[in-house]
């Protein structure tokens, strides 16, 4: 589940905060139940968007597990070769990836890898691997390797945009704001006053409610 689609599905901000926190540890939701004890939504959302889950078949199904685990630690023990160990590769925080370490990756030659590091220099830093979608040139495919070895482990101190000072200028420079957009911020901020927080700004007719999220952690209130 996105941000997007928390935001979509009527969570707030702070229930969808504690979701990716909780996935942040690579650890998974396995039932509706859990789901709700990690996010704290409420039982009637829950009864809502509950039928919309889709969990692992393994979720579901814990003796399938355990015999899976019985049977790989049966062919370790007499040498199967049909069951291959897997090493695990260390995933590393996509801000202090280099252009050595994103080359690395299949797919990602000098040209994308130089691509993500400009875009990570003009934001000032990622703070969701979703940004990755923004970069041109990324395939689906290799935006899923990416996010195999690369992960966001912490925000990185941004320089934030305070948005009821801002200027027109300054404003439509930020990737997410484009002049036509930035100027209707600039116009609706002098008719209405200050902007209090995010929601206030997804009112604005082209905003991109769908990265509101992300667009709040580079804003300053």
């Amino acid at each position: 589940m996105s941000d997007y689609k928390g935001y979509k599905l009527g969570m707030s901000i702070q229930e969808i905060d504690r979701l990716m926190a909780f996935r942040k540890e690579n650890r998974y939701v396995n039932s509706a139940e859990e789901f709700q004890q990690i996010t704290k939504i409420s039982d009637s959302l829950l009864n809502v968007i509950s039928p919309l889950f889709k969990f692992p078949e393994w979720a579901s199904n814990k003796k399938r597990v355990v015999e899976n685990k019985r049977d790989f630690n049966k062919s370790e023990k007499y040498g199967n070769s049909t069951f291959v160990k897997k090493v695990k590769s260390a995933v590393m925080d996509l801000n202090l990836a280099t252009q050595e370490d994103l080359i690395k990756i299949y797919g990602v030659g000098d040209a994308l890898s130089l691509r993500i590091l400009k875009q990570k220099e003009i934001l000032g830093g990622f703070v969701s691997m979703e940004q990755l979608k923004e970069v041109w040139g990324l395939s689906p495919e290799v935006i899923n390797e990416l996010n195999v070895h690369f992960k966001i482990f912490e925000i990185p101190k941004l320089k934030k945009i305070a948005i009821n000072k801002v200027s027109l200028k300054e404003l439509s420079q930020f990737p997410y704001f484009k002049f036509a957009l930035a100027k209707q911020v600039i116009t609706y901020r002098s008719m209405h006053g200050d902007f209090k927080n995010i929601e206030d700004l997804a009112k604005i007719n082209g905003f991109p409610v769908e990265k509101a999220k992300i667009i709040s952690l580079y804003l300053e209130f």
